[in-house]
This record gives structure tokens, sequence and C-alpha cells, in this order.
């Protein structure tokens, strides 16, 4: 679980770098980074290194202090995230940090009312019969159902609005954090059945807190199942793109000798970075499509001419490509500049989309490419 946090955390904070100003962005990095720190605050062997470094029972109050601040950030994620009077969200803000301050305030009291042979108490504490022991694990669980149950019904409240990927992901939170609050209940109830008989029931905790872990995990694949989604539906436009930017290359390949001022900002051939040209797929693919069609733009005179009676917008790509080659091989090689042409419709595809357009030109080039099959290099 800490793995995902820390994974989440990073994933948000490259987010965070693209927009510094989004506000509920940087609520949850702020979320992430916390609720991480907190797991990893929560290990026996971190426990006692802080306590060691300090005295026994900080680490406990150090744990709560940064979990509990983690679900209240979660809370202003949602709360920062619904539209209203801002106003109405700095009184919302007011509300909930002085009630986790005030819950913390109590925590350190409790702590301090604990003898100091019994500040390194556990929920499986024989010590439960302390009063001060057993109001630091009331209180806490009750500030955790409270901080469970609040976004988890800001998660259902928005699923309403969300997208379809979303609203999933969004309802398998609020799944997880209703099931941590029932974890918190069955916490103060270990309390309270410790407190009447100290040696027993050590099954129902055992089970509550493999409910903990799971439900943490639900709540952690509903916050990432969205964008999850989105970068597999990233993924697999750049892989998209990526085919059809090589399936264009026969017909620019051509396009570009003939008209090689067409061709936008030329990368030097030994430039770094054609090392990273994977990022910008989709900047090199619209930028091919632009250019196929701006040659076919100035080719189209030539095309009208070798085939005066064929459907050049409508046309097989097939009889298309034929035109195109021949069209080619009409042009010469240094054109008039005092010469005007009348440009004509060609390839016109039957949408009115990008998508459209790009698969339009693809048939063409498709057909070029097995008419003639010595294509050339792209130097770029």
């Amino acid at each position: 679980m800490t793995l995902m946090l820390i994974v989440g955390a990073i994933w948000k904070i490259v987010d965070l770098t693209r927009a510094p100003r989004d506000r509920v962005l940087r609520l949850l990095v702020a979320c992430l980074l916390l609720l991480a720190s907190g797991q990893i605050l929560s290990f026996p062997d971190v426990l006692l290194a802080v306590d060691s470094a300090t005295a026994v029972g900080v680490g406990k109050i150090v744990f709560n202090a940064v979990h509990m601040s983690g679900l209240g950030a979660l809370i202003l994620v949602f709360l920062f995230s619904m539209p209203g009077p801002d106003a109405a969200g700095r009184r919302q803000v007011r509300l909930h940090a002085g009630l986790l301050a005030g819950v913390l305030t109590v925590l350190v009291i409790d702590m301090i009312a604990t003898p100091p042979a019994l500040r390194g108490h556990t929920l499986t504490t024989a010590d439960m019969t302390q009063p001060a022991i057993a109001a630091f694990y009331l209180i806490g669980n009750a500030y955790f159902v409270y901080a469970y149950l609040t976004p988890a019904l800001w998660a259902l409240r928005y699923a309403r609005l969300a997208n379809r990927h979303l609203a999933v992901g969004l309802r398998a939170m609020a799944l997880g954090l209703f099931v941590l609050a029932l974890t918190s209940v069955n916490r103060v109830v270990w309390v309270f059945l410790r407190i009447d008989d100290p040696g027993s029931h050590q099954a129902f905790n055992t089970v509550n807190w493999s409910m903990n872990d799971w439900a943490l995990g639900i709540v952690l694949l509903g916050l990432t199942y969205s964008a999850g989604m989105q970068v597999a539906a990233h993924l697999r436009s750049v892989v998209h793109h990526r085919r059809m930017y090589r399936e264009l290359t026969p017909l620019w390949t051509a396009l570009a000798a003939a008209y090689p001022e067409l061709v936008l900002n030329v990368e030097p051939s030994g430039s770094r970075w054609r090392r990273f040209r994977f990022r910008r797929t989709h900047e090199r693919f619209y930028r091919r499509l632009i250019e196929c069609r701006d040659g076919l733009v100035r080719l189209s005179p030539y095309l009208a001419r070798v085939a005066p009676e064929a459907d050049l917008a409508r046309g097989p790509a097939d009889q298309l490509a034929r035109h195109i080659a021949e069209a080619l091989a009409l042009k010469p090689a240094t054109e008039d500049p005092d010469t005007a042409f009348s440009a004509t419709r060609i390839a016109s595809p039957s949408g009115n989309d990008l998508g459209a357009e790009a698969r339009e030109l693809v048939a063409v080039s498709r057909a070029y490419a097995k008419g003639h099959r010595e294509q050339g290099t792209d130097h770029r």
C-alpha cells in the first residue's frame, strides 16, 4: 500500500509541475504524501526509532497527526473541487482544520496523562482500562470515522456528475472509505471489549486489520482508476498516431521532394532531440498530415490537368494515387512564380473531423506505396 501511495504521489507531482497553480492538485499531492508518510510511520520499527530519538509515545502522536492531516487534505480536495462561494469554502476549511487541531490536542493531552511506562501502548495492550489510553483510541478512531465518511459521501456526490471512468473510480474510492470507516467503528468496539475483558477477542482485531488493508487498497485503486484509464487511452492514441505517421510516409516523401518549402521545422539529422521523438508523437503526426494536405493543394492544378474528368475529391484511393504519380511527373522542377493556378479539392474526406482526414490521406498513401515500391527516406 505504501508503494502505491508513493507512486501515486510521484505521478501527481509530475502533473503538478505542468499546473503549479492548481489548488486541488496541490492538495491531492499533499494528501498522497501525507498518507504515504503515515503508512511508513505505522511500521513498528519506524515508531520505535522515532520514540528512541525523542520520547516514548511521540511516534504514535506523529503517526496520527500525519495520517489525520492526509485525510483532512482529502476532504479539502473534494471541498475545493465543488464550485461555490469562497466565503463558504473558507468556513468549511476553518471547520475541518479546527476539528483536526482539536482532536490532535486531545490526543497529546491523553498521551501526557498516560503514565510514562505505559505510553508505548497499542490496541492489544493489557492496560486498556487506563482512562487516558482508552480515550486515546476512542477519540482517535471517532475522528477517523468522520474523516473517512466525509470524503466518501463527497465521492458519491461527484460520481453522479462525472464521466463513466471517473464515476467508477469515485464509487470504488467511496466503497473503500466506507469500509475504512467501518474498521474504525470496529476499533471503538474493540476498545470496549478490551476494557471488559483485556485478553479476549484477538481474532476480531486480526480480521479488522485485514479489512483495513483491503479497504485502503480499494481506495487507492479508485484514486488511480480514472487516471489509469486516461494513460491507457493516451498510449493507444500514441500507438495509433505512430502507425498512421509511418503510413503517411510514402505520400509525404513524394510531396516533400516536390515542395520542400512546405516541410515545417526540419531538425538537423544529428539533433539530440531525435532520440526523444516518442515524446512528440502527436505533434509530428499532425505536422505530417498538414504537410501532406498542403502538398496536395499545391499539386492539385497538375492533378486537374492529368485527370480532367476524374473525381479527385471522392475518387478511389488507388486511382488518385496513380494520378498523383502522373502529376508529380508533369510538374516542372522549377515553377514559374508568376504563373497562377487554381486549386482543386483532392481526397476530400466523408467526415468533417481530423480523423476522417487522416484516414483518407493514409488510404491514398498506402495506394501510392503499393504502386511505387521504392520509397523515399524521411530525413527528419
